[in-house]
């Protein structure tokens, strides 16, 4: 199942970068065995202003035909580690091709786009900001993969 991570902005050169991309590479070598990625950053910027629904379409067209799609928000369903490793696991084994991670603005996810996710995950009560937001999505994607792989990298 290739992972798609669609957001809105552009995470520049700076330490969220290096720390998306070696999260990012560390996925990608251990999820290649369990069937899982490779992982790929789609980042979109509404130049014109646009607002939440702008933004929408735009994430919109980085989306495959078929994927699941998981929309990052604070109301959304808080799990452990391994609880989401499951589901990523869950997901991979029903046939899913693919599957979308949707981070949003400033404003979040619009809320039409929001409605045909098919889950709603949310990284904690607290807001974050949306370049780490990408770093944690990433990190626990390959903590995901390494509990799935039986590595010793999670520990609880």
């Amino acid at each position: 199942m290739r992972i798609h991570v669609s957001a809105v902005g552009r995470l520049r050169a700076g330490p969220e970068r290096a720390l998306f991309d070696d999260y990012a590479t560390r996925f990608d070598r251990t999820g290649r065995a369990l069937g899982l990625g490779p992982l790929k950053l789609h980042e979109v910027e509404d130049r014109k202003c646009g607002g939440i629904s702008a933004e929408a379409a735009l994430l919109d067209r980085t989306i495959p035909k078929g994927a699941l799609l998981v929309a990052l928000d604070e109301r959304g369903a808080l799990l452990t580690s391994p609880e989401f490793s499951r589901h990523l696991g869950d997901w991979r084994d029903g046939g899913r091709g693919d599957a979308a991670f949707l981070i949003g603005g400033a404003d979040g996810i619009d809320p039409e786009l929001r409605a045909r996710t098919d889950f709603t995950l949310s990284l904690g009560k607290m807001v974050w900001p949306h370049m780490l937001a990408r770093v944690m999505l990433v990190e626990q994607l390959y903590r995901a993969a390494s509990i799935l792989a039986g590595s010793p990298y999670h520990r609880s």
